[in-house]
């Protein structure tokens, strides 16, 4: 693995001398790791091995450490150490219900408007399109999934339930992206939206609405499911 460069150009310092731009670098770093599994749940390390390992001192780390910390996804014990924290999936799935009824309600406001929608052309321009002009890169789709939906809660026109729903997307792209690891759900993807973006524009609104909200709760299945059984072969790796 490649060490996060301490000599990179344009590194500016916090009030108290923190390496704000190193500590960005080092944060990208191990949530890509805990994204991928290369970090699983129960892993432990210590500040000076992450330091040592990315080539780093221990100050960017710290801090990288205690945001990963407020984000839930670490923890730390005094004896111990750091630990990568239990995927809480009683949490996710309320999260997913949130995005239902934000999601449910931003759709249903956008079938009462008459007026056309510029952000639902350029959805258009990327969803309603031929099954050969599909993409089949999971990382590619999966942003683009995430872009569709802020699209349409965006479009809705209520900055502060956009300003929630794009909180609850950055809380569950952790494990979100596993949606989009296989073929078929990549497929499942390019069908359903562009359902509920038919819908939309018929402005058929009880359409829209239940289409949405079978949409992520089949997501919000798959990924749990997927999850589970990444983790049970990330960790048969680590014993081998």
């Amino acid at each position: 693995m490649k060490s996060v460069n301490t000599q990179a150009p344009g590194v500016e310092s916090n009030a108290t001398g923190a390496p704000v731009k190193l500590a960005a670098q080092v944060y990208s770093q191990l949530k890509a790791e805990m994204h991928d599994f290369s970090l699983v749940p129960g892993d432990r390390f210590s500040e000076a091995e992450i330091a040592a390992r990315l080539g780093v001192s221990r100050t960017p780390v710290r801090e990288a450490l205690f945001k990963l910390r407020n984000e839930g996804l670490l923890d730390v014990e005094s004896k111990s150490g750091w630990f990568v924290k239990p995927i809480d999936f009683d949490r996710l799935e309320q999260l997913y219900d949130l995005r239902v009824l934000l999601e449910t309600a931003c759709v249903a406001r956008l079938c009462a408007r008459a007026e056309a929608n510029s952000e639902l052309d350029e959805l258009k321009a990327v969803w309603l399109v031929p099954v050969a002009e599909r993409l089949g890169d999971g990382n590619k789709v999966g942003a683009l999934d995430e872009q569709f939906h802020a699209s349409l809660v965006r479009a809705a026109g209520n900055d502060e339930i956009t300003r929630v729903h794009w909180d609850v997307t950055e809380r569950i792209r952790i494990i979100r992206h596993l949606d989009f690891t296989r073929p078929d759900r990549i497929d499942a993807t390019y069908q359903e939206h562009a359902k509920i973006l038919r819908a939309v524009m018929q402005r058929k609104a009880d359409q829209a609405q239940l289409l949405i909200k079978s949409h992520i709760e089949q997501s919000k299945s798959e990924v749990r499911r997927i999850s589970l059984a990444t983790l049970h072969e990330a960790k048969a790796r680590g014993r081998r």
